[in-house]
C-alpha cells in the first residue's frame, strides 16, 4: 500500500493539505542547521514548506512516480526506502517525515536517523489526524464495508483520535530505545478545514485502501459519500490535529 499512492500523483498533490505554519516554523527554529532529509517525501509537499522557510532539503521515497513529481517542484529526490537508502556519507541537521513514519521499519529508523543526524540535530514525525463528521465517516464505512468486505481498516470502528494516539505512542516508544536520540517530545497542533462536496470526494482517493479501488469500486463510494455530505448541506467544517513527535540527537 506504501507505494500506492502515487497512482494519480497530481490529485494527491493538489488534494492532500499542507502543514501548520508554526510546526514547520518551530522545528526550523529548533534545528542546528538548515540541512533537512525529508523522509516519505512524497510529491514534496511538506519538502516545499521547509524550502520556503530557507532550508535545503533532499527527500528519500519508494515510489518514482511521487519522486518524479517532487522534482519537477524543484525537490531533489533519491528513490529509495528509508531502510534501504545509501546516505554516502551525508549528515543532516533535522530528519522529517510527514504522513510516511508508519510505513518505516520501528526499529531501525530511529537507528538509521540518529546515524544521520548531526550533534544536536532533530528527528520529527507528524501526521494528521481528522473525525470527518458522524453521517459522512458512516457512509464511508458503509461503502467500504460493501465494496472491500475483506480489508481491515473496512472494519475499523475506532476513532481516528485513538488510531493515531496508539500510532504515536509507539513512535515514542520506539525513539526512546533508539540509541543517539533523545527523550522524544509530543506535540499538537490544531486547525480546522472547511471542505466542499468534490473538494472532500478529490482527497478521499489519496487515502488507504482507497488508493488501489478499480474504477467502478471508488465511484460507487465516492456516490455514496457524496450523498451523505449532499444531506448535512454540500459542505462540513472539518477539525485537524496535527501530531508530532520530535527527538534531538544528544
Amino acid at each position: 500500500m506504501a507505494e500506492s499512492f502515487g497512482a494519480d500523483v497530481e490529485r494527491y498533490d493538489r488534494a492532500r493539505p499542507e502543514y501548520p505554519r508554526d510546526l514547520v516554523a518551530g522545528i526550523v527554529a529548533s534545528s542546528p542547521g538548515g540541512d533537512f532529509l525529508d523522509v516519505g517525501c512524497g510529491t514534496g509537499i511538506e519538502a516545499r514548506q521547509f524550502r520556503a522557510a530557507g532550508c535545503r532539503v533532499l527527500g528519500v521515497d519508494p515510489d518514482p512516480r511521487m519522486a518524479a513529481f517532487a522534482r519537477r517542484g524543484g525537490i531533489d529526490v533519491e528513490v529509495a526506502t528509508f531502510e534501504d537508502w545509501d546516505p554516502a556519507g551525508r549528515t543532516f541537521d533535522a530528519v522529517v517525515a510527514g504522513q510516511a513514519w508508519h510505513w518505516v521499519d520501528p526499529v531501525a529508523g530511529p537507528a538509521k536517523a540518529a546515524a544521520v543526524l548531526r550533534p544536536g540535530g532533530l528527528l520529527a514525525v507528524f501526521a494528521h489526524v481528522f473525525q470527518p463528521p458522524a453521517e459522512v465517516a458512516d457512509a464511508l464505512a458503509a461503502a467500504c464495508r460493501r465494496v472491500l468486505p475483506d480489508v481491515p481498516f473496512a472494519a475499523e470502528s475506532r476513532p481516528a483520535g485513538e488510531i493515531y494516539d496508539v500510532m504515536f505512542t509507539g513512535f515514542a516508544d520506539a525513539i526512546r530505545k533508539a540509541e543517539g536520540l533523545g527523550e522524544p517530545d509530543r506535540r499538537r497542533f490544531t486547525w480546522e478545514r472547511r471542505y466542499a462536496r468534490e473538494e472532500w470526494l478529490d482527497f478521499l482517493p489519496t487515502t488507504g485502501g482507497l488508493t488501489r479501488l478499480s474504477p467502478d469500486a471508488l465511484a460507487e463510494v465516492l456516490a455514496e459519500v457524496g450523498a451523505a455530505i449532499d444531506r448535512v448541506g454540500g459542505s462540513f467544517v472539518l477539525p485537524y490535529a496535527t501530531e508530532v513527535v520530535i527527538a534531538r540527537k544528544a
